[in-house]
């Protein structure tokens, strides 16, 4: 039970984070679970002080839920930099396999990972990994989709909840912190044309909703 209420946590404080309001709908999407059994485990939740949940209203987490979330949060992000790094685990794998490590990891071995990778900052995928004290530090970013032509930005985040699409972006070349050119963007089906490099490549709004950046300026046309 402990594993299953840390998920749920977890993927309210993410679908929070990146979303904005949280529904059941939402949480059952994310966990790929039904509806009705998001709403049972919300009331548990609500019971034990770990969330506020109002029918209709969307879901929030409590002071003592956002801490227990924020710690796995820590586990998970450190976990995967941890196999990018010691291991060299593809971007790609690195998240699956974290979400087996992140209910089992001591703090003991937290803490040895973390001084091996030198405190880090972020995860492979450029989310921001939760200090010790359960501070994290989100810097301003949008995502690629609300960037309008000509611009210039920098690749802050990628979402690691698809392994195909990590796969698709590292064939690009497009990893946290990498430049990119917005040149275009069709209004039929929001697509963008960008360059990345010297290449321009066209990316489909599923795409460029999956992508965050920062350090926005504006190209003479």
């Amino acid at each position: 039970m402990n594993r299953v209420i840390e998920d749920y946590l977890k993927t309210i404080y993410d679908i929070h984070a990146t979303e904005g309001k949280v529904t059941t709908t939402a949480i059952a999407q994310r966990l790929k679970i039904a509806p009705a059994s998001v709403t049972g485990m919300l009331k548990k939740l609500a019971r034990m002080n770990l969330v506020q949940y109002e029918k209709y209203q969307g879901v929030r987490l409590t002071s003592a839920g956002e801490q227990i979330a924020l710690e796995v949060i820590r586990h998970h992000r450190l976990i995967e930099l941890f196999l990018a790094q010691a291991l060299n685990v593809p971007w790609d794998q690195v998240h699956e396999e974290a979400e087996k490590w992140e209910h089992v990891l001591s703090e003991e071995m937290e803490d040895r990972i973390d001084r091996w990778l030198g405190s880090p900052k972020t995860d492979p995928h450029g989310a921001p990994i939760p200090d010790k004290n359960g501070h994290i530090e989100e810097p301003p970013k949008v995502r690629l989709c609300e960037v309008v032509p000509v611009s210039r930005v920098v690749v802050a985040e990628v979402s690691d909840h698809d392994p195909e699409l990590l796969r698709y972006l590292g064939k690009l070349n497009v990893y946290p912190g990498t430049s990119l050119e917005v040149v275009q963007v069709e209004p039929f089906d929001r697509s963008m044309e960008v360059r990345i490099g010297e290449q321009i490549r066209v990316l489909s709004a599923l795409v460029t909703r999956c992508i965050w950046v920062t350090d926005v300026q504006a190209l003479d046309a």
